[in-house]
C-alpha cells in the first residue's frame, strides 16, 4: 500500500517521482485511487489547462515544446500530458520518449508525461482528467495537453481544456477541411504552424472565412484569432501566448471559465459513474439475471427496453 498523504505532499513540493507515481496510480486504476483523488481535491482548481490538437504532422509536439519555453521564461511551472497512440504489443505509448521535448527534461519546473490512449477514442487517454488533477494539485501553473492527432473527430479535448488550440499547417489539406464540421469547430485559438511554407497566407484566409461563416456573435463575444507560427524557430510563439492569455482573461471576465470547469467536473463525475455501472453490469453478465432477461426478450414476453429497465434496477439496487 502507498502512503498517499506523503506522496501528495511530495508531489506538491515538486518532486517528479511523486507526481509520476500518482499518475501511475491513476492509469492503473489503483484500489487507492479514491484516496488519491480525495487527497488532491482541496489542492485543485488553480492550473490553466491548454489543449493542443490537430492532424498528425502539423507540429503539435514542437509547438508544445515552444510554449513550455515561453511559459518558463515567465517563471511558471508547466505540466505536459502528451497522449500518444498505444502500442499494439505492450499497450504503452508509441512515442513515449518525447524526443522533441528533450530540452526540458532536466528542468525542475517542467513535468512531462506520455500517456497511451489504450484504445480510447477522441484523442485522449481515459485517465487524462485525473492526470490533469494530479498536475494541478502538484502546483503546475499551466498544463498543456497534447492530443494523439487522429484527425477531424478528435474533439474530446474541447471538454477537458480551458482553452483549445487547433493547429494546422499549409499544404496538408487542412484548408479544404476548413468548411467541414468536426475538429475545426472546437478551437478557441487557431494556429497555422510552419508558416514559412507556401500557402500559409491562403490557409489563414480560409480559416478567417470559416470563422466569418460561423454562428452569429454578439458584441463582446469571443472570436477565435488565427496566429501564424514557425514553432521550430520560436517564431510567432509570443503572439500565440498573447492569444491564450487574452482568451483566459475574456473567459474570467464573462464567467465562461467557471462554466467550462463546472462542465468538465460534471463530465468527469458522469464518466466515473458510468464506469462503475459497467463494472456492475460485468458482474451481472457473469450471473443469471442477464441470461434470463435475454431469454424473455427472445420469447417475446419482454421487450428490450423493459429488460434494460429491469437490468438497471438490478444494478442500482445491488
Amino acid at each position: 500500500m502507498v502512503d498517499v498523504a506523503a506522496l501528495v505532499t511530495a508531489a506538491r513540493e515538486g518532486r517528479p517521482r511523486a507526481v509520476a507515481r500518482l499518475i501511475s496510480l491513476v492509469e492503473g486504476a489503483s484500489p487507492q485511487l479514491r484516496e488519491v483523488m480525495a487527497a488532491l481535491a482541496p489542492r485543485c482548481g488553480n492550473a490553466f489547462v491548454v489543449g493542443l490538437t490537430g492532424s498528425p504532422g502539423v507540429g503539435k509536439s514542437t509547438t508544445t515544446s515552444a510554449l513550455v519555453s515561453a511559459y518558463r521564461k515567465q517563471g511558471r511551472r508547466v505540466g505536459v500530458l502528451a497522449v500518444d497512440p498505444s502500442s499494439p504489443f505492450s499497450g504503452g505509448a508509441l512515442l513515449g520518449d518525447r524526443v522533441r521535448m528533450g530540452d526540458h527534461a532536466s528542468d525542475p519546473g517542467v513535468y512531462i508525461r506520455s500517456m497511451a490512449t489504450r484504445g480510447h477514442l477522441g484523442g485522449l487517454a481515459w485517465a487524462a482528467p485525473q492526470a490533469i488533477r494530479v498536475l494541478d494539485a502538484a502546483g503546475c501553473d499551466v498544463i498543456l495537453v497534447e492530443t494523439v492527432g487522429v484527425g477531424q473527430s478528435e474533439v474530446e479535448i474541447a471538454a477537458q481544456a480551458d482553452t483549445s488550440v487547433v493547429l494546422l499547417a499549409p499544404g496538408m489539406g487542412d484548408g479544404i477541411q476548413a468548411a467541414k464540421a468536426g475538429i475545426l469547430e472546437i478551437g478557441d485559438v487557431y494556429v497555422v504552424n510552419k508558416a514559412d511554407r507556401d500557402g500559409a497566407d491562403a490557409t489563414v484566409r480560409e480559416l478567417n472565412h470559416m470563422l466569418g461563416l460561423g454562428e452569429a456573435r454578439g458584441p463582446g463575444d469571443w472570436r477565435p484569432p488565427v496566429v501564424k507560427t514557425v514553432a521550430a524557430r520560436g517564431e510567432g510563439v509570443e503572439d500565440m501566448l498573447a492569444a491564450l492569455d487574452k482568451h483566459r482573461g475574456w473567459m474570467a471576465e464573462r464567467g465562461v471559465l467557471g462554466e467550462r470547469r463546472a462542465a468538465r467536473a460534471a463530465k468527469e463525475i458522469e464518466a466515473i459513474a458510468v464506469t462503475a455501472l459497467r463494472e456492475r453490469m460485468g458482474e451481472l453478465r457473469g450471473g443469471q439475471r442477464l441470461d434470463v432477461l435475454a431469454e424473455r426478450v427472445l420469447s417475446g414476453s419482454l421487450d428490450p427496453y423493459a429488460a434494460a429497465d429491469e437490468l438497471v434496477e438490478g444494478v442500482t439496487e445491488g
